[in-house]
C-alpha cells in the first residue's frame, strides 16, 4: 500500500536529507527526499550553506540543532566526519535527532568503531545501505542503531565480508565499553 508523498499527514515523520560530509564541507555520502533542491548544483550550495553555518559550533558532545533556510537541521561532528539530518520546520526536533543518532550509531557499527573519512570511504556501500534502512523516501523507517547496522549486515551477502553478526555484537560491546569509560571520568 503506497500512499502519495504529498498526501502524507503531519504524524509521520519525514526527513528532507541525511548528510555526511567530511571537515572541509566536502560530501562524503548524501541522500535526498525532497524536491527543495532540484539540482545537483542547488544540494552542493545547500551542504555549503549547511557547513558555513556550523563549522564554528563544537557539536562533538552531543547534536546540535539549527534553524537554516526555514529548515530544522540537527547534527553533530566525529573525527573528520560531520553528520546532519534536515527536516522541515515544524518536524519534531527530538524525532529528528532520533534520526541522527540512529545514522550515527549504524554508521559507527558498520565501520566497527572507526568512524572517520578514511574508513568512511573504504565502507561507502555499507553507509549508502544504511540511509536505505533509515529513510524510505523521505518516511522514517528505522532509527535504532544496531538494527540498522544488523539489516545492512544481511545485505553483504558475501559470507566473507567484515560485517557480520558475531562483528557487530562485538562493536556494540566495545561501543558501551567505551561510553562507560566516558561517563566514569
Amino acid at each position: 500500500m503506497h500512499h502519495e508523498i504529498s498526501g502524507l499527514s503531519n504524524d509521520c515523520p519525514t526527513v528532507k536529507n541525511i548528510l555526511l560530509l567530511d571537515s572541509e564541507g566536502k560530501r562524503v555520502a548524501v541522500r535526498y527526499y525532497s524536491d527543495d533542491w532540484p539540482t545537483n548544483a542547488a544540494k552542493l550550495a545547500y551542504e555549503k550553506s549547511v557547513f558555513t553555518k556550523t563549522q564554528k559550533t563544537n557539536a562533538r558532545a552531543e547534536a546540535e540543532i539549527i534553524i537554516l533556510e526555514n529548515r530544522i537541521v540537527v547534527y553533530r561532528f566525529v573525527q573528520d566526519l560531520h553528520f546532519f539530518v534536515t527536516g522541515e520546520d515544524d518536524e519534531n526536533e527530538l524525532m529528528l535527532a532520533t534520526v541522527l543518532q540512529g545514522f550515527f550509531d549504524g554508521v559507527t557499527l558498520v565501520l566497527r568503531n572507526n568512524v572517520d573519512l578514511r574508513e568512511a570511504l573504504e565502507n561507502l556501500d555499507l553507509i549508502l545501505l544504511c540511509f536505505d534502512e533509515i529513510v524510505d523516501r523521505g518516511i522514517v523507517l528505522e532509527t535504532d542503531g544496531s538494527i540498522i547496522a544488523g539489516k545492512v549486515a544481511s545485505h553483504s551477502i558475501d559470507d566473507n565480508s567484515p560485517l557480520s553478526e558475531q562483528t557487530i555484537s562485538q562493536a556494540l560491546a566495545a561501543a558501551r565499553e567505551h561510553l562507560t569509560r566516558s561517563l566514569l571520568r
